[in-house]
Protein backbone atom coordinates (compact mmCIF):
# COMPACT_ATOMS: atom_id res chain seq x y z
CA UNK A 1 0.00 0.00 0.00
CA UNK A 2 1.29 3.88 -0.90
CA UNK A 3 1.68 6.33 1.57
CA UNK A 4 1.73 9.13 -0.91
CA UNK A 5 -1.84 9.21 -1.62
CA UNK A 6 -2.51 9.66 1.86
CA UNK A 7 0.16 11.97 2.55
CA UNK A 8 -0.67 13.92 -0.64
CA UNK A 9 -4.31 14.37 0.40
CA UNK A 10 -3.75 15.58 3.98
CA UNK A 11 -1.19 18.11 2.53
CA UNK A 12 -3.49 19.32 0.01
CA UNK A 13 -6.43 19.28 1.70
CA UNK A 14 -7.75 22.90 2.81
CA UNK A 15 -10.82 23.57 1.76
CA UNK A 16 -12.44 27.30 2.03
CA UNK A 17 -15.74 26.74 0.70
CA UNK A 18 -17.70 27.49 4.19
CA UNK A 19 -15.67 30.29 4.71
CA UNK A 20 -17.49 34.05 5.13
CA UNK A 21 -14.49 35.95 5.71
CA UNK A 22 -11.92 36.47 3.57
CA UNK A 23 -8.98 34.32 4.77
CA UNK A 24 -5.76 36.49 6.16
CA UNK A 25 -3.27 35.50 3.48
CA UNK A 26 -2.08 38.31 1.21
CA UNK A 27 -2.25 37.43 -2.14
CA UNK A 28 0.77 36.83 -4.14
CA UNK A 29 3.40 34.36 -4.91
CA UNK A 30 3.17 31.45 -2.32
CA UNK A 31 5.55 28.70 -1.65
CA UNK A 32 4.63 25.65 0.28
CA UNK A 33 6.88 23.16 1.72
CA UNK A 34 5.67 20.55 3.68
CA UNK A 35 8.31 17.88 5.66
CA UNK A 36 6.78 14.53 6.68
CA UNK A 37 8.68 11.90 9.53
CA UNK A 38 7.00 8.43 9.83
CA UNK A 39 6.30 6.82 12.70
CA UNK A 40 6.75 3.26 13.01
CA UNK A 41 8.46 -0.36 12.73
CA UNK A 42 9.71 0.23 9.55
CA UNK A 43 12.75 2.94 9.17
CA UNK A 44 11.20 5.50 6.20
CA UNK A 45 12.98 8.41 5.50
CA UNK A 46 11.86 12.06 5.97
CA UNK A 47 10.15 13.35 3.03
CA UNK A 48 9.91 17.19 2.03
CA UNK A 49 8.20 18.44 -0.79
CA UNK A 50 7.79 22.00 -1.65
CA UNK A 51 5.83 23.85 -4.72
CA UNK A 52 4.76 27.61 -5.63
CA UNK A 53 1.41 28.81 -6.64
CA UNK A 54 -0.18 32.05 -7.42
CA UNK A 55 -2.77 33.53 -5.16
CA UNK A 56 -4.62 36.44 -6.20
CA UNK A 57 -7.53 38.72 -4.43
CA UNK A 58 -10.19 37.19 -6.32
CA UNK A 59 -9.34 33.09 -5.14
CA UNK A 60 -9.68 34.57 -2.22
CA UNK A 61 -12.89 35.93 -2.50
CA UNK A 62 -14.51 33.09 -4.75
CA UNK A 63 -16.79 31.31 -2.11
CA UNK A 64 -16.05 28.06 -4.18
CA UNK A 65 -12.13 28.83 -3.98
CA UNK A 66 -10.37 25.76 -2.93
CA UNK A 67 -6.51 26.34 -1.13
CA UNK A 68 -5.44 23.34 -2.65
CA UNK A 69 -6.39 20.73 -4.85
CA UNK A 70 -8.34 17.65 -2.95
CA UNK A 71 -7.62 13.82 -3.57
CA UNK A 72 -10.01 11.26 -4.24
CA UNK A 73 -11.01 8.93 -1.85
CA UNK A 74 -11.04 10.80 1.52
CA UNK A 75 -13.98 12.20 3.51
CA UNK A 76 -14.18 15.12 5.42
CA UNK A 77 -15.49 14.42 8.86
CA UNK A 78 -15.08 17.96 10.03
CA UNK A 79 -14.18 21.02 8.83
CA UNK A 80 -14.12 24.33 11.18
CA UNK A 81 -12.56 27.48 9.09
CA UNK A 82 -12.73 30.96 9.93
CA UNK A 83 -10.29 33.79 8.68
CA UNK A 84 -7.80 32.55 10.37
CA UNK A 85 -7.29 29.11 9.66
CA UNK A 86 -8.71 26.09 8.93
CA UNK A 87 -9.08 22.74 11.11
CA UNK A 88 -10.23 19.87 9.95
CA UNK A 89 -10.74 15.53 10.43
CA UNK A 90 -11.32 13.42 7.60
CA UNK A 91 -10.70 9.51 6.55
CA UNK A 92 -8.72 8.40 3.32
CA UNK A 93 -9.05 5.12 1.93
CA UNK A 94 -6.78 3.71 -0.71
CA UNK A 95 -5.83 0.27 -2.08
CA UNK A 96 -7.38 -1.26 0.80
CA UNK A 97 -6.56 0.80 3.92
CA UNK A 98 -7.72 3.16 5.75
CA UNK A 99 -5.97 6.74 7.23
CA UNK A 100 -7.35 8.97 9.73
CA UNK A 101 -6.19 12.01 9.29
CA UNK A 102 -5.92 15.14 11.40
CA UNK A 103 -5.29 18.73 10.08
CA UNK A 104 -4.56 22.39 11.25
CA UNK A 105 -3.87 25.54 8.88
CA UNK A 106 -2.93 28.78 10.57
CA UNK A 107 -3.22 32.17 8.26
CA UNK A 108 -0.66 34.64 8.87
CA UNK A 109 -0.85 37.38 6.43
CA UNK A 110 2.16 36.58 4.74
CA UNK A 111 2.81 33.45 6.00
CA UNK A 112 0.96 29.70 6.57
CA UNK A 113 1.79 27.31 9.43
CA UNK A 114 -0.05 24.27 10.09
CA UNK A 115 0.24 20.11 11.00
CA UNK A 116 -0.84 17.21 9.98
CA UNK A 117 -1.12 13.65 11.66
CA UNK A 118 -2.22 10.57 9.47
CA UNK A 119 -2.46 7.36 11.56
CA UNK A 120 -2.71 4.05 9.80
CA UNK A 121 -2.78 0.19 9.46
CA UNK A 122 -1.04 -0.71 6.51
CA UNK A 123 0.81 -4.02 5.53
CA UNK A 124 4.10 -2.76 7.14
CA UNK A 125 2.31 -2.53 10.66
CA UNK A 126 0.80 0.63 12.33
CA UNK A 127 2.45 3.88 11.05
CA UNK A 128 1.70 7.63 12.16
CA UNK A 129 2.68 10.25 9.80
CA UNK A 130 3.36 13.51 11.33
CA UNK A 131 4.00 16.70 8.69
CA UNK A 132 5.04 20.07 9.41
CA UNK A 133 3.32 22.50 6.75
CA UNK A 134 4.95 26.00 6.16
CA UNK A 135 3.79 28.70 3.56
CA UNK A 136 5.64 32.40 2.74
CA UNK A 137 4.64 34.65 0.31
CA UNK A 138 7.50 35.56 -1.87
CA UNK A 139 6.25 38.38 -3.58
CA UNK A 140 3.95 39.56 -6.59
CA UNK A 141 2.48 36.96 -9.09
Amino acid sequence: MSLRPWVAAAVLMFPLTALSDTPNIVPGQWQFTSTTSVKGDVPIPDQTESHQECIVQGDLDDADFQFLEVEEGCELLEHNVSADGVDYRMICRAEGGEANIDGRMDFLGERVEGSVNIDTESPMGQMRLETAIEGERLGEC
